[in-house]
């Protein structure tokens, strides 16, 4: 397997396995928990995954994959309710769906093609690596808010406490 080749799989990977921990979390809260802002100056759950669409959309979908761009960043962030938690999840996965087919069809010679979205001028091997980052922290931020909700651990790391090839985890 070339280098190209693993980078590319890992990243369709990573960003499959996080959209899949944002849907989890919006499975396990109301419209209003999603929509729940604790200032002014915070995001709501719902926000940042609209962020996370339009960012996704825009640098891989539109910046890597050609299509228009028509992304609206301000009303990610202005929102205050109005996208129901279905529609949020099948937002996510529509956009993750479409993002993952552009990223598997990046051949090698396009990896250090220089391209320019949102502003930056970046390779799309950047490119991919900007946004599987940014949709990591987001998501973490997602987790976080939803562990604080719900008072429950949501379980994506118990495997960890299990006892590997006989050894304890230390």
């Amino acid at each position: 397997m070339t280098i190209e080749k693993i980078f590319l799989d890992f990243s369709v990977r990573k960003l499959t396995l996080l959209a899949s921990r944002l849907a989890d979390c919006l499975g396990r809260l109301n419209s209003e928990q999603v929509w729940s802002r604790g200032s002014d100056k915070e995001n709501a759950i719902g926000n940042l995954v609209l962020h996370l669409c339009g960012n996704v959309r825009q640098w891989i979908v539109s910046g890597v994959g050609g299509v228009a761009d028509v992304r609206n960043r301000p009303a990610e962030f202005a929102a205050k309710g109005g996208v129901g938690v279905d529609e949020l999840r099948e937002l996510l996965s529509a956009t993750i769906t479409e993002a993952t087919g552009v990223i598997q069809g990046i051949g090698r010679e396009r990896l250090a093609e220089r391209l320019t979205i949102q502003g930056y001028e970046v390779t799309v091997l950047e490119a991919v690596y900007t946004v599987v980052e940014h949709f990591a922290q987001h998501t973490g931020q997602v987790i976080y808010a939803t562990k604080a909700v719900t008072g429950s651990d949501l379980g994506y790391y118990a495997h960890l406490s299990k006892p590997a090839h006989g050894e304890k985890t230390p």
